[in-house]
């Protein structure tokens, strides 16, 4: 699999592919890899460290808050990675919880680590997968291999509104679709651009996806909100479903 290609589109495409060592225990999280079936078990002590380091960077004043840029975060990464692949060479990489580490203190492209990659299997296999064949495979290992699992864990974190995770799953795979798009004109490979249209088109048709937003003409405009805003220096991201950021309710 070339993901260095992949990789190239930019930073939350990339993924490190060396070997580490042994598993860390149950429970570490600080500069340590963990395989994302850890936390989707229950051992959600890694889940909450990323969380507690966005809120602080952020200054969130609400814990959701936190909890909410940290999975836009994580399906930004998930969703480019697979698209990026399928996209580009016609075969997505196997993103199985058990496999993929992550270090939730970490930063992109360093916070993702899949040693020893391997294609996802297609119903067309690699040389003749249709865009449909795509879109299923980069279904089962993105939404139903990470970002379900991954909303049941934050959720069990704490207090968070699961039309807005979704919101955040629609937001991210359009950014990854429009980012594939750009690049594709950057280098000229239209060809690149369309099928990652034509993937995430088929992936928007998903009931959980379905109502998170409205495109057209290449945009993205999304029905929900992350809640960036409420943070003392954020604001509305590109997509976001308010004109202008709401008024703050008066203490």
């Amino acid at each position: 699999m070339d993901l260095a290609e992949v990789g190239s589109v930019g930073g939350f495409f990339a993924l490190r592919t060396e070997a580490v060592g042994g598993p860390a225990e149950p429970g570490a999280h600080a500069g340590a890899y963990v395989p994302f079936a850890q936390i989707y078990a229950g051992d959600t002590a890694p889940l909450t460290a990323r969380v507690d380091k966005v809120a602080a960077k952020l200054g969130a004043p609400e814990r959701r808050i936190a909890a909410s840029v940290a999975q836009l975060g994580l399906a930004a990464r998930l969703w480019s990675i697979a698209l990026g692949s399928a996209a580009l060479h016609g075969e997505v990489p196997d993103l199985d919880p058990a496999r993929l580490l992550w270090d939730p203190l970490g930063s992109s492209p360093d916070d993702l680590l899949l040693p020893g990659p391997r294609p996802f299997p297609t119903t067309g296999g690699a040389a003749g997968a249709s865009v449909d064949d795509l879109a299923a495979a980069v279904r089962d290992v993105v939404q139903h291999g990470h970002l379900v699992p991954l909303a049941a864990a934050l959720r069990a974190d704490g207090r968070i509104s699961p039309a807005l995770l979704w919101g955040n799953a629609g937001s991210a795979l359009a950014g990854a679709v429009r980012e594939l798009g750009a690049w594709s004109r950057r280098t000229g490979r239209p060809e690149t651009g369309e099928r990652a249209a034509a993937i995430g088109a088929a992936l928007f048709t998903h009931p959980g996806l379905r109502t998170t937003g409205v495109s057209w003409n290449g945009s993205f405009r999304r029905r929900s909100c992350c809640l960036y805003y409420r943070c003392p220096s954020g604001g509305l991201c590109g997509d976001c479903v308010f004109d202008r950021p709401p008024q703050r309710p008066s203490a």
